[in-house]
């Protein structure tokens, strides 16, 4: 009997987003290989999202509306639902190029051995200016084992990946109780027990700068969980030294955060940490850099008080 299965699934979490989320959809609708089914997940929208959606693709997506429970339930909800052998994620204020889903799945088919393929992002501006391009061969140096290499950089960008549906199965979902670094969790899941590939070319674009959750406070905290975490769990699977000087970089990088947000005593407990694992040069001198770049904030702080 014939597989009747969707080729591939895309789950698209949305909130309060309706005009956003149809650019989405409209984007999945106008790749050159079919996605056979589009999911999205209303996490408890209030501006009219499902009627505006359901007026203007009817049949040709799945919508289900939920009570506000953040973006990894959203997810999940989908990923729990989608039929098909590959399974996509887009964010609703996330866009991808005609291509993505061709060259993605063209590469898992050249490649048994990888579970989840990534491409790089053009990341945008508010105004449509180009910020930057996130290139992926620059996290993950070759295809097939990936640990080693996400532990240092484990940024993931859900719009850039596609997965076979037997990753999911294995590593699960989003952890919920997550309320940011959920994306790194997922993809060091991933990376512990799949091989991860790139697609070297630009085939989604990301809107930066309006409404993401970078500035919530739980932020750095959130990340140094997931990475102690994962860096534990590591212990023999990768080079101790490796593994070491990734927790340290995500001591040095959550610091500056910190630092930056002005909250001192937290910085200054993750460099400690990041010091103690014996730091390679860059490190200490991003360590180093700390009290200078505090005295510049509190100067700052200072003369905008003053007027």
């Amino acid at each position: 009997m014939p597989d009747m299965r969707p080729e591939t699934s895309v789950i698209i979490p949305t909130w309060n987003r309706r005009d956003l989320v149809a650019r989405a959809i409209d984007s999945v609708l106008a790749q050159t290989r079919e996605v056979g089914e589009i999911i999205v997940v209303d996490d408890g929208s209030t501006d009219g999202t499902g009627e505006v959606l359901a007026q203007r693709y009817g049949k040709r997506i799945t919508y289900v509306a939920q009570a506000n429970a953040g973006v990894s339930a959203a997810r999940n909800r989908g990923l729990a639902m989608a039929q098909g052998r590959y399974l996509a994620l887009l964010d609703s204020d996330d866009v991808w190029l005609p291509e993505k889903t061709a060259r993605q799945a063209a590469f898992l088919e050249a490649n048994p051995g990888i579970g989840l393929v990534l491409c790089d992002v053009i990341r945008v501006g508010v105004d449509g200016e180009t910020i930057d391009v996130f290139d992926r061969r620059r996290q993950i140096p070759a295809d097939g084992p990936a640990l080693q290499w996400v532990l240092r950089d484990p940024a993931l960008a859900p719009l850039s990946v596609l997965m076979r549906r037997e990753v999911y199965e294995d590593v699960g979902g989003f952890d919920e109780s997550l309320r940011t670094a959920e994306d790194l969790d997922f993809h060091l899941r991933v990376a512990a027990r799949w091989g991860i590939g790139v697609v070297s070319e630009p085939l989604a674009r990301a809107l930066r700068g309006h409404d993401g959750l970078s500035a919530l406070a739980s932020t750095e905290n959130d990340y140094i969980a997931v990475m102690e975490r994962a860096a534990e769990s590591a212990k023999g699977a990768v080079p101790e030294d490796a593994r070491r000087q990734a927790l340290a970089t995500a001591y040095v990088k959550n610091a500056e955060g910190c630092v930056w947000r002005q909250r001192y005593g937290q910085a200054w407990g993750l460099a400690r940490k990041a010091w103690a694992l014996g730091p390679e040069p860059e490190l200490r001198r991003r360590l180093r850099r700390l009290p200078v770049m505090a005295g510049k904030r509190v100067l700052r702080s200072m003369l905008r008080r003053a007027g």
